[in-house]
């Protein structure tokens, strides 16, 4: 049986209605003691930008912003990192980013670990 949940986001801030989902579904799986990584790659990298996330809900009206579901995931043990490609597509540095991101990890790195028997595969 797989230990590993990995959640590759591509959903930015254009579509926030997408953006609850793969933190709420983070958590889910960490309370199930998974371990589980976010890695974010195209659009979604710029929801790890300072600035971003706390001014996005996901629904018109809703007292939630997407930076809480972030904070709520971080803090149930969820791994974050961001595709450095993505990070240069958007122009960004990981000076830009808010403190939960916990690094990079190129293609090279999340591919291996999506293939492991040991993990599974959720994209959003």
């Amino acid at each position: 049986m797989a230990n590993k949940l990995l959640i590759m986001m591509t959903s930015g801030p254009d579509s926030p209605h997408r953006l609850g989902t793969p933190f709420f579904q983070a958590m889910a799986a960490a309370a199930l003691d998974y371990e589980v990584l976010i890695v974010t790659t195209m659009d979604a990298t710029l929801l790890f930008k300072k600035g971003v996330a706390e001014s996005l809900t996901v629904k018109e009206g809703a007292n939630k912003r997407v930076l809480d579901f972030i904070q709520e995931a971080k803090a149930a043990g969820v791994g974050m990192y961001v595709c450095p490609a993505s990070l240069s597509l958007h122009d960004l540095e990981m000076e830009d980013l808010i403190p939960e991101v916990d690094g990079a990890m190129g293609a090279a790195r999340y591919s291996e670990v999506g293939l492991d028997d040991d993990c599974r595969v959720f994209c959003y």
